[in-house]
């Protein structure tokens, strides 16, 4: 491209937003909405999916041991379980502690164990974590032929539910932002649209003397990328005080509540916002452009 187009292009640019001011500046405050609402999802969606893999993250099978388990033995079961394949952690936990803890979880009710008169039926065991939640059901059984061990349980029916939930997160998370971007495209087509009806005449004008599709459909993408980039960064400095100020209030009140970081997220969510913004802006211009060109 020579110089001297681009510098035609680009004074056509700043001519078209001049001579719609009023125009332009409701197309970038639409565009910045439009964009504001696709990042809130977007911040949404990934943050929604954090929580979800902090959940699988947690997956723990509880491995409850024979009676009459040795110390010894123990140990050796123990360096077994860590050496199996996904295993993360292997906490030993005594009767002792288990009765203690199932005392902590009935809190009032506690006294419905003075029946048992000082016995603790509860048995030794461990608690295993799990690397990756898909390999939880074959851990479980594999650990469950291990000598010494007399069950382990893992909760399948509420593990179900869990991976069930986060692959609906992550399904409807891609269909919501195709559908923001869609929607995001059609009001900067149609807020474009009217730019390029206002000069119709003029680009048939220009067919009719010999200019060809892409010297015309130029300015006009050129103007669609300006407004998606200012309407961009509106949203990202919405978008960027506004997520500061959740992440803020959250921590203040759930220190270890699962959410992504600031930082980088907040430069990778502006990069998606400000970029994605001029490409959709270039898109609308192309396609509101298509049917004026065909004289």
């Amino acid at each position: 491209m020579k110089i001297r187009t681009l510098e035609y292009f680009v004074r056509e640019v700043f001519l078209s937003l001049k001579r719609n001011n009023w125009m332009s500046v409701a197309s970038v405050g639409t565009v910045a909405v439009s964009l504001f609402i696709f990042g809130m999802f977007l911040m949404l969606v990934l943050n929604m999916n954090k929580m979800a893999e902090s959940l699988e993250s947690q997956v723990q099978i509880n491995v409850y041991l024979e009676e009459g388990t040795t110390s010894s033995e123990i140990r050796s079961l123990e360096a077994e379980l860590n050496d199996m394949q996904g295993v993360e952690k292997v906490t030993f936990v005594s009767k002792d502690e288990a009765m203690e803890r199932f005392k902590e979880r009935l809190g009032d009710q506690s006294s419905i164990l003075d029946a048992l008169d000082d016995t603790n039926p509860l048995p030794d065991g461990f608690e295993v974590m799990i690397t990756q939640p898909e390999l939880v059901e074959t851990a479980a059984k594999n650990i469950e032929q291990h000598k010494h061990v007399e069950s382990a349980k893992y909760g399948q029916d509420v593990m179900e539910h869990l991976f069930d939930i986060t692959r609906l997160i992550r399904f409807f998370g891609l269909v919501l932002m195709l559908f923001l971007a869609g929607a995001t495209l059609f009001i900067i087509s149609n807020t474009i649209r009217l730019t390029v009806f206002a000069r119709r005449k003029e680009i048939a004008i220009m067919k009719y003397v010999g200019a060809t599709d892409w010297f015309i459909r130029w300015p006009f993408m050129m103007e669609g990328m300006v407004l998606g980039l200012f309407g961009g960064i509106l949203a990202n400095i919405i978008l960027r005080f506004g997520y500061s100020a959740l992440v803020s209030e959250i921590y203040s009140a759930l220190a270890f509540f699962p959410l992504i970081p600031e930082q980088p997220f907040l430069n990778y969510i502006s990069i998606v916002v400000v970029f994605g913004g001029m490409a959709i802006g270039a898109m609308g211009s192309t396609i509101s452009l298509k049917r004026f060109l065909e004289v």
